[in-house]
C-alpha cells in the first residue's frame, strides 16, 4: 500500500504561469510542488540554436512590467535582457506596400493609411460621449461603431490577429480589451477614459518596451526550472483529483516510475482549458461545459534564414502585420535579426512568420515543408528576397492561444462559481487575464498571494 505525500501547495501545469506561481510560493516559505507532464517546462516558451540563428519557437519577444523586471531582479537574469529599439517601425500590408503604423496621435492624423471620417471619428471620440451597450459586443462591433470600417480593417484587425491570432467578429471587447471598454464606460470617450485610468493608476504609466533575453526568452524559464530544483517534476502528469473528507486535495501523479498519491492542502491548476476541465470532472462534472467553450486558435511559427545581400528590403524596424482582405495566409513577420542582437551569424538575416489562427486554420495543419515554402514566396516579393532561404524552422502549435470570443466572460464566472464550492483550489493560465508573457506573471503571482493567505488562515 502507497504511502501519501502531503503538501501545502501542488502546481499542475509547468508553463510561465505554474513556474511563476510555485516559485512565488516557494520563495514565501510554502512547500509548493510543480509537475508537468511533458519532458521540459515552459509550455510555448522555446529558444533553440540552429547553426548560429537563436530561433524562438514561440513568442518573440515581451513587453515589460513591473512584475516581470522585479521577477528577472529576482532570479538574477536582469543583466541579461535585451530591449528592442524603442521607435522601431511596425508595417502594415496596404495594397501590397508595407506602410508605417502610426505610433502616436499626431503621426495619426498626418497619416495616410486612414482616411479623414475615420480621423474625424477619433475627434468625435474626444468631444464626444457614448454608451457602450448592454450585452456582449465584439471587437469588430466596437471598432464599426466607435470608428470606421477601414480602421478595422488595416489597423485593429491586423493588431488582433497579431495578439490572439483572432477573429475580431468574435472577439469580446470587454474580456479581450478590457481596458477600451472601461474607458467608454466610465468617461463615455476612448481617449477620455484610457488618459483618466492612466492618471489614476499608483504608478506612472509606462511606455511599453518590447524585451528578451541575450540567449532568448527561455532563459526565464530556465531560471525559474532551476530555483525549482526538485521541488519540479517533469514528465509527471495527474490522473486523478478527489476531495477528500478533511478538505484537501487528493491527486494522483503518474510518471514513468509509476502511480503516486499526494495529498495537498491547496492546488493550482495552470493548465490549458481542456486538461482542466477534464481533471476538474472528478470534482464536479459541471466544469468541463465552460472551459470546453473556450476555443484555441491554432498557429504555426516559421522562422527563416537568409543571408542579408539577398535581402532587397532594409528590415529597419519590428516587422509587418497583414489586413484579412490582403490575401495572405501569413499574419505576420518579426524581424528578429533588427530587433536584437546575437540572433543571426554575422551577414544574415532572421525573419519569423505566423500562419494560421481563426483567419487559416487549415494553413497551420500544412506540413513543415509545405508551410516553409509558402511563407517564403509570400513575404519574398514584399521584401525583395532574391533566393532561397538557407535555414528554415517550423513549430506547429495547435493550441497556441485562448480565444477571448462572445460570452468569455460569463464562461470564466460560471468557471468561478464552481471553483467557491472547492475551497483551496485556484485556476491560472493564459485564458484569464491576457495572452501575453506579462499578464500571465500578474496573474500567477496574484493567485500565490491569495493561496498564501488561505493557508495562513
Amino acid at each position: 500500500m502507497s504511502v501519501t505525500r502531503h503538501v501545502p501547495a501542488l502546481v499542475v501545469g509547468g508553463g510561465i504561469s505554474g513556474l511563476v506561481c510555485a516559485y512565488a510560493l516557494r520563495k514565501s516559505g510554502i512547500d509548493a510542488q510543480l509537475v508537468e507532464a511533458s519532458p521540459r517546462p515552459g509550455g510555448v516558451i522555446n529558444s533553440v540554436t540552429r547553426d548560429g540563428f537563436l530561433l524562438e519557437l514561440g513568442p518573440q519577444s515581451f513587453s515589460s512590467t513591473f512584475a516581470l523586471r522585479e521577477l528577472c531582479a529576482d532570479l538574477g537574469i536582469s543583466d541579461q535582457l535585451l530591449q528592442a529599439p524603442a521607435h522601431a517601425p511596425r508595417y502594415v500590408l496596404i495594397d501590397g506596400q508595407l506602410r508605417p503604423v502610426p505610433l502616436s496621435p499626431s503621426a495619426f492624423f498626418m497619416s495616410s493609411l486612414v482616411d479623414a471620417s475615420t480621423k474625424w471619428a477619433l475627434v468625435r471620440d474626444i468631444l464626444g460621449k457614448s454608451i457602450p451597450p448592454d450585452a456582449d459586443e465584439s471587437v469588430a462591433s466596437f471598432v464599426r461603431r466607435k470608428f470606421s470600417p477601414q480602421l478595422l480593417d488595416r489597423l485593429v484587425a491586423p493588431f488582433v490577429s497579431g495578439i490572439y491570432a483572432g477573429d475580431p467578429e468574435r472577439l469580446s471587447v470587454r474580456s479581450a480589451f478590457p481596458q477600451l471598454y472601461e474607458a467608454e464606460k466610465t468617461a463615455g470617450s476612448i481617449v477620455r477614459g484610457m488618459l483618466r485610468a492612466s492618471k489614476s493608476k499608483k504608478r506612472p504609466r509606462e511606455r511599453p518596451i518590447l524585451q528578451s533575453f541575450s540567449e532568448g526568452n527561455e532563459t526565464l524559464v530556465r531560471a525559474l526550472a532551476n530555483k525549482l530544483g526538485p521541488a519540479l517534476l517533469t514528465s509527471t502528469c495527474v490522473a486523478g483529483i478527489s476531495r477528500q473528507n478533511d478538505g484537501s486535495f487528493q491527486v494522483r501523479l503518474e510518471n514513468r516510475n509509476g502511480s503516486e498519491p499526494v495529498s495537498a492542502d491547496s492546488l493550482i491548476l495552470a493548465t490549458p482549458t481542456d486538461v482542466t476541465g477534464r481533471l476538474l470532472a472528478g470534482l464536479d462534472a459541471s466544469f468541463e461545459s465552460p472551459l470546453s467553450f473556450i476555443d484555441y486558435a491554432a498557429v504555426a511559427v516559421v522562422s527563416l534564414g537568409y543571408r542579408s545581400n539577398v535581402v532587397g528590403h532594409g528590415l529597419n524596424g519590428f516587422g509587418f502585420l497583414v489586413p484579412r482582405s490582403a490575401g495572405l495566409r501569413v499574419l505576420g513577420c518579426v524581424w528578429n535579426s533588427s530587433l536584437f542582437p546575437g540572433r543571426t551569424p554575422q551577414g544574415h538575416a532572421l525573419l519569423t512568420s505566423f500562419v494560421g489562427g481563426t483567419t487559416h486554420p487549415m494553413a497551420a495543419k500544412l506540413q513543415p515543408k509545405e508551410l516553409a515554402s509558402l511563407v517564403h514566396r509570400e513575404i519574398a516579393s514584399l521584401l525583395s528576397i532574391k533566393s532561397e532561404p538557407i535555414l528554415s524552422n517550423v513549430t506547429i502549435w495547435p493550441r497556441a492561444l485562448p480565444q477571448y470570443n462572445l460570452g468569455h466572460a460569463d464562461r470564466l464566472a460560471a468557471v468561478s462559481k464552481l471553483c467557491s464550492r472547492f475551497p483551496g483550489l485556484w485556476l491560472t493560465g493564459n485564458y484569464l487575464r491576457g495572452p501575453a508573457i506579462g499578464s500571465c506573471v500578474d496573474q500567477a503571482l496574484a493567485v500565490s498571494e491569495e493561496v498564501r493567505n488561505y493557508l495562513a488562515a
